[in-house]
């Protein structure tokens, strides 16, 4: 025989979805405070990480190494700051280029190996030398007040077209990509005590072009030097020192860096 529910009964069973509502709301919750948290880290960190590229900036040396918004002390894992603190180092550099009226001539550009800074061959080098030009230095110089405080590896790229060159110093493009490298790496080593262990020189000659090199213009941007600020990814794959070669990497270099005698010394080009 059919029985008909009682009130209670009926009043129960309407109340149950109660239950699967609030959770759903409790979890709503939870997910908006955890992405909420989330931000603030990342502002606050974002915001420690700008003070101290800007003390660097006005010359002060250990905002970066010492500093309570030490890069080191966030990224010490690695030995290096990471993609999102480049992207602060990157801001700062395209302000530093727009202040001395460089831009055209020298760009930056984030990539995955990291920041590149790419400087083209007419600022630093004649048509087929690997002297450094007098403005050269003035920029190496501005370069550095960036670079040199920021614990990253340095990679100095050589590039060139490919015009054939053959002559006593260069018997090829190879030749002239790598001590075009060489030249800045030394000047950086030896004018601004940069460490060398953290620094390397690189040619690639011809292989390595941004443009078509069947035109001029395509040519003159294949004629650069690219200054890399590693990421921390690819300074896991920097060779480690050999600690039985330590003198070997304290020796000092011989001989003069070659500067181009002619033009001015300003950064007007």
């Amino acid at each position: 025989m059919f029985r008909k529910p009682t009130d209670e009964a009926e009043h129960e069973n309407l109340e149950r979805w109660l239950l699967t509502y609030s959770d759903l709301i409790t979890l709503l919750l939870a997910f908006f405070i955890i992405m909420y948290s989330m931000s603030k880290v990342d502002t606050a960190k974002f915001e420690r990480v700008s003070r101290a590229l800007q003390s660097v900036l006005r010359g002060n040396s250990q905002a970066i190494l010492l500093g309570n918004a030490s890069l080191l002390e966030e990224n010490s894992g690695d030995g290096g700051i990471g993609s999102g603190d480049l992207k602060v180092l990157k801001r700062s550099f395209d302000k530093m280029l727009a202040d001395q009226g460089l831009e055209g001539k020298i760009t930056a550009t984030l990539e995955k190996r990291g920041l590149v800074i790419r400087i083209a061959e007419s600022t630093f080098f004649d048509l087929g030398s690997a002297d450094l030009m007098p403005q050269a230095a003035s920029v190496l110089d501005l370069i550095t007040e960036l670079i040199t405080k920021i614990p990253n590896h340095i990679r100095v790229e050589g590039h060139t077209d490919n015009l054939p060159i053959k002559s006593a110093r260069y018997p090829s493009n190879w030749e002239l990509s790598v001590n075009r490298a060489t030249v800045c790496v030394r000047y950086l080593i030896e004018k601004h005590g940069f460490n060398p262990e953290k620094i390397a020189a690189l040619g690639y000659g011809e292989y390595r072009p941004i443009a078509s090199n069947d035109t001029v213009d395509g040519r003159n941007k294949n004629r650069r030097v690219d200054i890399i600020v590693l990421n921390m990814e690819d300074i896991k794959n920097e060779p480690l020192r050999n600690e039985e070669d330590i003198s070997s990497t304290e020796e000092k270099y011989s001989g003069e860096i070659p500067i181009n005698p002619a033009g001015g010394n300003s950064l007007d080009f």
